[in-house]
């Protein structure tokens, strides 16, 4: 029998994550570099990722910043040429980098529609593939996380776009699953519930955030550390037999009556 610290262990593998710079990414990258990985961090700002690099060199893990933006192929295809050639070939990707322009369905228009759709779900497509293409070029047993949403499995007001990017990004997920589990690629979709980030900040600081909150079912934000474990477990040897599941971690929000 394993020791389950043992099998959440990320030792060897080389992971990048992209969104990195902020938020659940910087998080994700750190609970991924304190397992044991060598982490890429991967983002647009590479300010801020030099910062977390930094800060993770410093006590003692393994990362390198790489400036890319998932919506551009060109910028993918240099990240990824970036990262074999400093660290190895990526043998786990999570694939975190998401934008949203909350507005009602009405009121969406064509510009924001593609800001969200071109980050959350196109740049998702788009480096999952050229990264998933090297795993099995070089015959790596891969993982891959794609961070949707609840918001993906159930909607709200003013989140008609995002909701919708990250619904299709699960279908992806299942899809990807689906046929690359066939050749040794684990494909899973991990679903925060509501946790402050850079993106809902402002709202969760409001009186008409904290009114919301006390309605649903954990009455609080989540709090990043209670991502941890699923994120390793989505990621490592203790999910081996895991692939094309939608993880909810949300206080059971989900389960909440409407």
């Amino acid at each position: 029998m394993s020791h389950p610290q043992s099998l959440l262990s990320m030792q060897g593998h080389v992971a990048l994550v992209t969104g990195a710079s902020s938020g659940l990414g910087a998080h994700f990258a750190q609970v991924l570099a304190t397992a044991g990985a060598h982490v890429i961090l991967a983002a647009r700002r590479k300010e801020k990722l030099n910062q977390l690099c930094a800060r993770l060199k410093d006590a003692g893990h393994s990362a390198k910043a790489i400036a890319m933006d998932v919506t551009c192929p060109e910028s993918i295809d240099a990240g990824i040429e970036e990262t074999e050639a400093s660290a190895g070939p990526v043998s786990v990707l999570i694939n975190n980098a998401g934008v949203a322009d909350p507005k009602r369905f009405l009121n969406i228009d064509q510009a924001s529609w593609d800001f969200t759709m071109d980050t959350n779900l196109k740049g998702a497509w788009q480096v999952a593939s050229k990264v998933s293409k090297r795993m099995l070029e070089l015959q790596i047993s891969g993982r891959i996380v794609n961070i949707a949403s609840i918001l993906g499995l159930r909607v709200g007001y003013g989140d008609s776009s995002y909701a919708t990017s990250k619904a299709a990004l699960i279908h992806l997920t299942k899809s990807m699953a689906l046929e690359l589990g066939r050749k040794g690629i684990r494909v899973n979709a991990l679903c925060p519930g509501y946790f402050k980030t850079e993106i809902n900040q402002h709202y969760f600081d409001s009186e008409k955030g904290q009114q919301y909150l006390a309605g649903i079912l954990p009455k609080r934000l989540g709090r990043a550390h209670e991502l941890d474990v699923p994120l390793l477990m989505l990621c490592s040897d203790a999910g081996s037999f895991i692939n094309g599941i939608a993880l909810p971690v949300d206080g059971g929000h989900l389960i909440g009556s409407l």
